[in-house]
């Protein structure tokens, strides 16, 4: 993958689009708008990149961070404040599908509260 900082910046920005809208659209239609069932976490890791080559600063520069495993990850990609988990969900996998359609090898990931 060979992108500019600038389409780095902004795959990461339809990402969490993509996410927000995601969520939002599952919390009205599934929940009714409330804030309701399990609580947990979600959040997008990308894997394969690593953090010293160029496409790794790029994300960095963009604002993605990498977790302990090394793995790039977006906490909250929708950054709706809900604590309902499928709600995160949802963003989290929007966010994974934008970036799998620009190469990258990206999942959802959840946990409970």
């Amino acid at each position: 993958m060979n992108y500019t900082q600038e389409q780095v910046n902004a795959i990461v920005a339809e990402a969490k689009d993509a996410a927000h809208l995601a969520a939002t659209k599952f919390f009205h239609e599934k929940l009714g708008g409330r804030d309701q069932y399990a609580c947990g976490f979600a959040w997008t890791n990308i894997y394969g990149v690593k953090g010293n080559t160029k496409l790794g600063k790029m994300l960095k520069s963009a604002g993605v961070r990498q977790d302990y495993t090394k793995a790039f990850q977006i906490w909250n990609p929708s950054a709706l404040m809900v604590q309902n988990v499928d709600t995160l969900e949802a963003g989290a996998e929007a966010a994974a599908e934008v970036f799998k359609r620009y190469g990258f090898e990206a999942y959802a990931g959840s946990r409970l509260d």
